[in-house]
C-alpha cells in the first residue's frame, strides 16, 4: 500500500524562529504557527486556532531565522513528523511539520518564493 504525506499551512508565527546547528553544521530553525479556523454553529460563528510547531533545515532554516518573526504571516509547505521519546520515565511525542518549502507572503520585508528575501 502507498502512502502520502503532505501538508500546507497558511498562519501567523506566535513566537520568533530559533535555529541552533547540528554537530553536521546544519542549520535548524523551529518555530510555532497558529492556524485559524472559522466556522458556523447553528446562528453563531466561532474560532478555532490550531498550534502546529514548524521545523526547517538547512539555508531556508537559516533564512527563516533572519526573516521572521513573531506575528508575520508564513505558508508552510511539508510533511508531517511524530517524534518519540522518554523524559522521566515518561513516554511522549510530538507531530511536528518538517518544511520543505516556506514562504514570506505579505509585507515589505515579504519574500514570494522558498525562504528568500524578496
Amino acid at each position: 500500500m502507498n502512502s502520502f504525506n503532505k501538508v500546507i499551512l497558511l498562519g501567523n508565527l506566535t513566537r520568533d524562529p530559533e535555529v541552533r546547528y547540528l554537530p553536521s553544521g546544519t542549520a535548524v530553525a523551529s518555530f510555532a504557527i497558529a492556524v485559524n479556523r472559522r466556522y458556523k454553529q447553528g446562528d453563531e460563528t466561532k474560532d478555532e486556532v490550531s498550534y502546529i510547531d514548524i521545523v526547517v533545515f538547512g539555508k531556508m532554516g537559516e533564512n527563516c531565522a533572519e526573516y521572521l518573526s513573531k506575528g508575520r504571516p508564513v505558508l508552510v509547505e511539508g510533511r508531517l513528523r511524530q517524534r518519540s521519546w522518554e523524559s522521566d520515565g515518561v513516554k511522549r511525542s510530538k507531530i511536528e511539520i518538517v518544511a520543505d518549502h516556506v514562504q514570506f507572503p505579505g509585507g515589505p520585508r515579504g519574500a514570494a518564493a522558498e525562504g528568500a528575501p524578496g
